[in-house]
């Protein structure tokens, strides 16, 4: 394997960095983490102007579009029974191929031998039967095979999500599986005004959003820092606080994220200007995405709560948007 060719890091403000902070995987070690907000001084206006900062850097890394063996294993075990299925539908021709070849040297035999010819009809039904057969299992086969690659590239673009990284606060840096288990981060990638707009759009809706295990990641694609702005007054401290905790976390290594998000964006066939989400499971697998502003409410509807009676016993039943 060709050694890393890692170039000298270069720091850059970045408004994907808030300290305080589509159509579309992972290692199960989960560690939790408390995610506590940084408590502010009370002025009336308050705007998010923290410097941030995104660590940027090269190397030769292989392509997220390669085939990791950990996508291979998840694949193998969703589908366990996809293996032994293929190896059947392979017997299956191979036998019928066989079977075949035999009937087509009877048949040869029986033309060129005329006081053989009544063996003929019988010989062709055989041939016919077998080449049926053949192309039956070859089409199950060809379907199943397509099935199997579609799913480990799906998965491998999952297992690459998942090592990227987020800081969730000025000490703590963690990659995306870290979360696994812990939340359902929802990630939005567009311009800046579109990031400020999903922000207000999530007000009313923050406190039920945390209930659901729900953080935001959100990445600027144009290189501008968008403003949040808290109206700070005592009646809405405790809202204040629900909606920093939801927007806390923040993208590292810009250009990784841009990478990965235009690769999606090109699988699905949508624009490259397009602002999109994507929705992940609490396991870490994508549960939904789309093109424009987050269905907040969608989430509140379809979500289970993370605490509670139904807590565990519903992780698995996130659906899609």
């Amino acid at each position: 394997m060709a050694a890393v060719a890692r170039l000298s890091a270069v720091i850059i403000d970045c408004p994907n960095c808030n300290p305080t902070v589509k159509c579309l995987g992972f290692s199960r070690h989960i560690t939790t983490y408390n995610f506590a907000v940084t408590s502010v001084h009370s002025i009336r206006r308050y705007r998010s102007r923290e410097s941030s900062a995104v660590i940027c850097s090269a190397s030769n890394e292989p392509s997220s579009s390669e085939i990791s063996s950990t996508a291979k294993i998840r694949s193998e075990v969703l589908t366990p029974f996809r293996s032994v299925r293929m190896f059947f539908y392979l017997a299956f021709i191979a036998s019928g191929s066989l079977g075949g070849f035999i009937a087509l040297t009877r048949l040869i035999a029986a033309l060129s031998n005329s006081s053989r010819a009544a063996e003929v009809p019988e010989i062709v039904n055989g041939l016919g039967i077998d080449i049926g057969a053949v192309s039956i299992f070859a089409f199950l086969y060809y379907r199943e095979n397509n099935a199997k690659n579609a799913q480990v590239a799906r998965l491998s673009r999952e297992e690459n999500l998942s090592n990227l990284k987020l800081r969730i606060d000025e000490k703590r840096i963690r990659p995306l599986n870290a979360f696994r288990g812990i939340a359902r981060l929802v990630i939005l990638a567009g311009p800046t005004p579109f990031i400020e707009e999903s922000f207000k759009r999530s007000e009313q809706f923050s406190g039920d959003l945390l209930d659901r295990g729900v953080l935001v990641v959100p990445f600027c694609t144009d290189g501008n820092r968008p403003n949040f702005e808290f109206e700070e007054t005592e009646e809405t401290n405790e809202i204040n606080a629900k909606r920093k905790r939801l927007w806390q976390l923040a993208p590292l290594y810009a250009a990784e994220w841009t990478k990965w998000i235009d690769e999606q964006k090109k699988l699905a066939n949508v624009s490259p200007e397009s602002p999109v989400y994507l929705s992940l499971r609490m396991d870490g697998r994508v549960r939904g995405s789309g093109v424009g502003y987050p269905p907040w409410n969608a989430f509140i509807l379809q979500l289970p709560p993370v605490k509670g009676m139904w807590s565990g016993l519903l992780d698995g039943m996130d659906g899609r948007v």
